[in-house]
């Protein structure tokens, strides 16, 4: 059936492993993805052909989270997927072609699509002739967006294919990085990973930190304990640490040779022993040790050089040209009307969670200052 019975263990696996050798594979496009988004339901569909030995193989896949709506409709959402050769224009149509019982039971409004495909005028071209389809790319704004389309990913091999060595690893970065990951060092950082639920523990409580003091919301210690269920020892905790303090902590995910860097804080202990580049530079050193292909530090919305953030994880990735631009989103619409409305809605939602999660984040830092200085007292 090209609708995955997830409930299949057998059919499950099939797809998961199509799933982890694909060329574009991604973290969000696992069936133990689900695991993680726990509030969304979950659907895949597939493609297969003839193997010529008298069975069947998958030749691309679709992972799809669903968002349940008022009034019984939802939004169907591919995360960096679908796993199809972006070159055969038939095989993208067919594959969401296989997600039309999926539109009609779940009554969506709209099927989302970002894959991990480098932006070119002839696929966006492509994208853009196509009836219903609504792309975003170009232009588009924060508010337009679920992910960001600049993704700042340092490649860990070479043109052949083979793993670089720390040198040529360093060589990428600029050198003001390439100082602080040494001067780091000599000074005494180091990183440890554990995988305890005390380090985890630790992790949360400086990513919290991070986020209180930046004012944006923080995901929930659960939210990372459903990760490292679905991910087990493929999820990495890592602290950067110097004369037992915790400076900086982070999770990071090596899905079968593409790590992504994808939560990470620091705290405001020693920040000028450059813990952040340390922590980095051995994550990457662990990537080269097993042969990983690449490491993700995360998406940025705009080449911004005001941005701290960014000018940070430019700097790890010189040598690839800075930021790989993705094609961006496409909304394939089922119901033009509701889809109007949701355009409407959404910016003005995200705005609003914006705004109450920076007040909740002044609100817990003015505490926490209350706090230190009560305990001072």
């Amino acid at each position: 059936m090209p609708v995955l019975d997830l409930t299949d263990h057998a059919a499950r696996d099939r797809y998961a492993q199509f799933v982890r050798s694909h060329p574009r594979r991604a973290l969000t496009q696992d069936p133990d993805w689900g695991i993680v988004k726990d509030d969304w339901g979950q659907e895949a569909v597939y493609l297969e052909e003839d193997d010529g030995q008298g069975g069947r193989r998958i030749t691309a896949a679709m992972s799809l989270l669903v968002r349940r709506l008022p009034g019984g409709f939802s939004v169907l959402y591919a995360p960096r997927g679908p796993l199809v050769d972006w070159d055969d224009h038939a095989q993208v149509e067919a594959i969401l072609a296989e997600a039309a019982p999926l539109v009609t039971k779940h009554r969506a409004i709209m099927t989302k699509i970002d894959p991990e495909v480098p932006f070119t005028s002839e696929l966006d071209g492509w994208l853009r002739s196509r009836d219903g389809w609504v792309v975003k790319n170009v232009g588009a704004g924060k508010d337009d967006l679920v992910q960001p389309r600049y993704c700042m990913v340092v490649y860990l091999q070479d043109e052949d294919g083979q793993v670089l060595d720390e040198a040529s690893l360093m060589k990428k970065y600029d050198g003001g990085t390439r100082n602080r990951v040494r001067s780091g060092k000599k000074k005494g950082v180091r990183t440890r990973h554990g995988a305890s639920e005390a380090d985890l523990g630790t992790f949360h409580e400086v990513y919290s930190f991070m986020a209180r003091r930046n004012e944006i919301t923080a995901r929930g210690l659960p939210y990372f304990r459903r990760m490292r269920q679905a991910f087990g020892d493929r999820m990495r905790i890592v602290h950067a640490e110097h004369e037992g303090d915790v400076l900086a902590s982070s999770v990071t995910v090596d899905y079968y040779g593409k790590l992504y860097y994808l939560y990470a804080g620091s705290n405001d202990t020693k920040r000028n022993l450059g813990p952040n580049q340390v922590m980095n530079h051995d994550l990457m050193l662990w990537g080269l040790e097993n042969g990983a292909e690449s490491y993700d530090m995360g998406g940025v919305f705009a080449l911004d050089d005001s941005d701290g953030l960014y000018l940070f994880k430019r700097a790890f990735c010189k040598g690839d040209g800075g930021a790989t631009e993705f094609i961006g989103e496409v909304d394939i619409v089922h119901h033009p009307a509701l889809y109007a409305v949701l355009g409407r809605l959404v910016p003005r939602v995200q705005k609003a969670r914006r705004g109450v999660a920076a007040r909740i984040s002044q609100g817990r830092k003015r505490l926490a200052e209350r706090r230190s200085r009560s305990s001072a007292d």
